[in-house]
């Protein structure tokens, strides 16, 4: 359980990477393999992907995602730390109209997946949907859940406790490590029977 505990607090949203060190689409491929093992509600599988490694692909997608809105001065990562992979996740509505939580499920087995490999990511639901859509040529009966981005993460991140002030939201220090505070666990469970 310590091992798994690691790896979970290790996926932090990482915002920064090494944009010289390329992913591949067996890569992203892999990650989409776990998350074909996840639950899903009635086991329908809505699910759909597209998987991206091109600069020219992953220059579009990049466009149409807000980056870290707690950080107001900061406008997304610099071209040599962007990322170089991203998985976009779509609900497939000929196959499910309500896909419940099966993006999230999926989403987080991949990230899981990825900083598994020495490897980071993002999780974005700030999408410019409309924008991606046509610049993607997604089609009409393709819901965009989630967008992920990927790539070897360039920057350190650490968990911290909430303080007295209770404020969760995310900061970067003078050297540039990046600070999530979370709540405690005694403030999480409200009964234990």
């Amino acid at each position: 359980m310590d091992n798994f505990k690691d790896l979970v607090k290790a996926n932090r949203s990482c915002r920064r990477f090494d944009n010289s060190f390329a992913l591949d689409t067996q890569t992203l491929t892999g990650l989409v393999e776990l998350a074909r093992y996840t639950a899903s509600a009635a086991n329908n599988q809505p699910l759909k992907y597209i998987i991206s490694s091109s600069r020219e692909q992953n220059d579009k997608i990049f466009s149409c995602l807000t980056w870290a809105a707690y950080l107001k001065e900061w406008k997304g990562p610099e071209p040599a730390e962007q990322p170089t992979g991203y998985i976009v996740i779509l609900g497939d509505t000929t196959i499910a109209k309500n896909f419940w939580c099966d993006h999230g499920i999926a989403a987080q087995t991949m990230l899981l997946g990825a900083r598994a490999m020495g490897l980071a990511g993002c999780m974005f639901a700030a999408i410019n949907i409309k924008k991606l859509k046509e610049l993607l040529n997604i089609g009409d009966h393709l819901e965009v859940k989630l967008v992920i981005a990927l790539g070897k993460p360039v920057e350190t991140a650490c968990i911290d406790d909430v303080d007295d002030s209770g404020d969760i939201k995310y900061y970067r220090d003078e050297d540039q490590v990046h600070h999530v505070p979370k709540r405690k666990l005694e403030d999480l469970i409200l009964n234990a029977f």
